[in-house]
């Protein structure tokens, strides 16, 4: 008698998904179509004034273009031409002393405010309030004329403490006084850093975070091995937040090699960059270049530099971190 074989019923086809994004089940699809309608204004927004001026700047940078006249393919002419350029290795200058001078300083004070307000002390959530708040207009023009009028040296709050302090009539008669500020070259990075730390309290909030995230087992543990206080903050608490400062120090970094708001407020008229081209910082030198010598394809080489400079320290950083950044998950101190 022979066997019958149980016939296997076929199995429907099933359409293939659509580049990857659609899937090709109905209810995936269905709801793969509500996710792409309901991100679309994102996309949308993403491609148009995030991708194609990216890929738009980088075909400028190779061309002469003035806005006013259909773009002309140079090759690297803007390129040699900047390297050329004084006033632009002058902007890599000021942008550098400001980056070394004014990152670490905001580290190192956003850092020390989170110690003391990670103590228990009365009133202690009003104090973190009130350190935070200058942090939400941090780098806007009304903090930049207000310290622009702060540093004024005839009339400026800051000559006349000093003139009070250490004055020829002051407390202690030394006969000091105050600087010129932002009317001396050798006074105008400085100047600059002091007006960056008014905004610390960011930092401090992310220090604050992380403080109190350290087991107070391994203070302790350092306490009983007899450990000074001192010892704990270098020994215990900097290891243990190294993630942190790391990132603090990234972004910081990226955020100083982009200064603008604050130079552009206070030499933002016909003396652009003044005294001296002692604050013509990079973004400034680059927006120069582009809204008033119209000259869009070298302000285009310009940025596509600075992205590649950026991206290299983030990397050296990053490279360096591996022997100074402990992470918990990992003894070696890389994940």
């Amino acid at each position: 008698m022979a066997v019958q074989t149980a016939q296997v019923p076929a199995r429907p086809r099933r359409k293939p998904a659509l580049f990857g994004l659609i899937p090709a089940g109905k209810i995936e699809r269905r709801e793969a179509l509500w996710f792409w309608f309901f991100i679309s204004p994102w996309v949308i927004g993403f491609l148009a004034f995030t991708l194609y001026p990216i890929v738009a700047s980088a075909y400028f940078s190779f061309t002469n273009f003035s806005i006013n006249k259909p773009p002309e393919w140079v090759g690297l002419a803007n390129y040699i031409t900047l390297s050329r350029d004084s006033v632009y290795w002058k902007s890599l200058q000021v942008t550098g002393y400001y980056t070394l001078l004014s990152v670490p300083l905001g580290i190192a004070f956003g850092l020390m405010l989170a110690v003391l307000l990670n103590q228990k002390i009365p009133a202690l959530g009003l104090f973190r309030t009130l350190y935070y708040l200058p942090a939400l207009l941090s780098g806007s023009v009304a903090v930049a004329l207000l310290f622009s009028w702060l540093f004024n040296p005839q009339f400026g709050i800051f000559n006349m403490l000093i003139s009070e302090a250490v004055g020829p009539n002051g407390l202690i008669p030394l006969g000091l006084k105050g600087p010129r500020w932002l009317q001396d070259p050798n006074w105008v990075i400085p100047s600059y850093t002091i007006m960056s730390l008014w905004g610390f309290g960011g930092g401090m909030l992310i220090f604050l975070s992380a403080l109190q995230g350290v087991p107070t087992a391994l203070y302790e543990a350092a306490e009983i091995d007899g450990a000074t206080r001192i010892q704990q903050f270098f020994n215990v608490t900097i290891p243990m937040i190294s993630p942190v400062v790391l990132f603090t120090f990234i972004t910081g970094v990226i955020g100083a090699m982009q200064q603008f708001t604050a130079a552009y407020v206070i030499s933002g008229g016909e003396s652009l960059g003044a005294p001296a081209y002692s604050s013509m910082f990079y973004n400034l030198y680059l927006f120069s270049n582009a809204f008033r010598r119209y000259r869009m394809g070298v302000a285009s080489a310009q940025a596509w530099i600075l992205l590649i400079v950026i991206l290299l320290l983030t990397l050296a950083m990053f490279w360096a971190s591996r022997r100074y950044v402990y992470y918990e998950s990992d003894e070696e101190g890389a994940i």
